[in-house]
Order: C-alpha cells, then structure tokens, then sequence
C-alpha cells in the first residue's frame, strides 16, 4: 500500500488507527499520539490527501480496503481499535460494513450518512461550487474563515493552509462528492462491534440526525453528545476527547460532559 503512514508505539500489544476528516491529515491526531503511548498507533494520511496526495482516485469505498489492509498486514493479532471524525468516521463505517472481524472497538464523530439526494442539479451545483471555491481556497482570509467556521484552534492555521494547498482541484471534487453522497452501508446491521457515535453540541443537525440513523442500525452501539464540542472537537478539547476514546477501548465508564441521547 502506498498510503503515507505514521506509526508509533510498535512494541505496544494494542493497535488503535485514528482516520482523519476530509482535506487534513494525519497531523490532527498529534494531540492523541501524545496522549496513547502505551498504544500502538497506526495514522495513515488518506489517498488524495497530505502526503498521500499522488494515491488516486479517493473513495470511500476504497480507501476503506486501504485501512483494512493495513489492519491486516501491521496491526497487532491483525486486529484494531478504529477512531475516525468527519469523512475518517464514514471510511470506519464502511469498514464496518465490510470487515467487522478486523475491528474492535470503534469510537466515530462528526458523521455525515443522511445521504443528500444526488439529483443532476445538485451535483451540477455542488461543481460550480466547487470550481468558485479553487481560486481563492488558498487565501488566508478563507483559511481563517474555515478555522472560524469549525472552531479549529489558531494555533493550526499555518497547518491547515499548507493541507490546502496540497489538495488539487480534481482531488477536492472528489472528496466533496464522496462524503455528501455517502449513506449508511448494506451489512452495518450485521457488525456487532462495539461503536460509541459521538456528535459535537454545536454540530450541524443533519450530523445530529445521521448520528441517530447509525445508531438504530448499529446492534451494539452508543450514542451521546459531547456538551458544548465542535466538529474536530479532538482538536479544541484534545484531553476530553482522548478521556473519553480511552475510557471507551477499555471498556471503563465515559466520563462526565457527554450527554445521553
């Protein structure tokens, strides 16, 4: 497999795999890297993203057999805890649905299955969005309107203009079409694995609602909604997200601030 890959940890027993949102990259899992070293951390960058820019096409369905083959051939007992938000919690889903047997526990945020009905006009639409947005996505005062937008510490802006740069027009359109089309998969309903779907407070309600649908489909799943956290809440509250991932893959009580729905 071609797929940048940061690895840590290698002589811990257990394996976590953390799949990053749609245009970042590994980079924003460095706060739970920090936090999981007695972890064997694997934190791929996705095809068509950060340093995985020239593994092409990116879809969902693919980039699901990636991680999956990754699991197979590096992690330890060929098995792994998967974390995932945003377009990483929709690849984990598919994976779900694919090979359950390959995963534990599962912990997913900030995502997206209430698929947007693909009529002509929309995808028509979606392009010419996309198309106005190529020429001045690289600016900083779109840069920093997106920080403000999914409330991303400052402290990210030089690595997230550089995340930006990196991905092409062509890159971009596909990963957009990817993750509004994407709904929930033939055979999750089959995955008895246990998956804790969180949602941020201040997240979309089509976030809310699709949380919802994965859980009545999900045979062993929770879910809650993380008080008062935004879309990448791992990165506005690293110690409370990694409280609870822990507490989570250790089957230990969820701490406090997570609201039972």
């Amino acid at each position: 497999m071609d797929l940048y890959l940061k690895e840590t940890g290698k002589n811990n027993p257990e394996t976590i795999v953390f799949l990053h949102g749609g245009a970042l990259g590994g980079w924003m899992w460095d706060k739970q890297l920090e936090a999981f070293k007695d972890y064997h951390c694997l934190v791929p960058d996705l095809p068509e993203h950060g340093k995985s820019s020239e593994v092409k096409p990116f879809t969902i369905k693919n980039a699901a057999e990636d991680i999956l083959d990754l699991i197979r051939n590096q992690a330890h007992g060929g098995k792994a805890h998967v974390v995932g938000i945003s377009l990483g919690a929709q690849i984990a889903v598919e994976m779900l649905s694919k090979s359950p047997e390959l995963i534990d526990h599962v912990f997913i945020s900030g995502t997206l299955v209430r698929r947007i009905p693909a009529t002509d006009f929309l995808l028509k639409l979606l392009t010419y969005t996309i198309k106005a947005y190529i020429p001045i996505k690289n600016t900083d005062f779109l840069i920093k309107a997106n920080i403000r937008s999914y409330n991303f510490p400052k402290e990210y802006f030089k690595t997230l203009k550089e995340a930006t740069k990196s991905i092409s027009s062509d890159s971009l359109n596909r990963i957009l079409h990817e993750n509004m089309l994407f709904k929930i998969p033939e055979g999750l309903e089959k995955a008895n694995n246990p998956v804790l779907i969180i949602v941020g407070e201040k997240e979309y309600g089509i976030i809310k609602d699709s949380s919802k649908d994965m859980n009545e489909v999900l045979p062993n799943s929770q879910y809650f909604i993380a008080a008062n956290m935004v879309h990448a809440w791992n990165l506005k509250e690293p110690e409370f997200f990694n409280s609870v991932l822990r507490a989570w893959i250790t089957d230990k009580k969820l701490p406090e601030g997570l609201i039972y729905e």
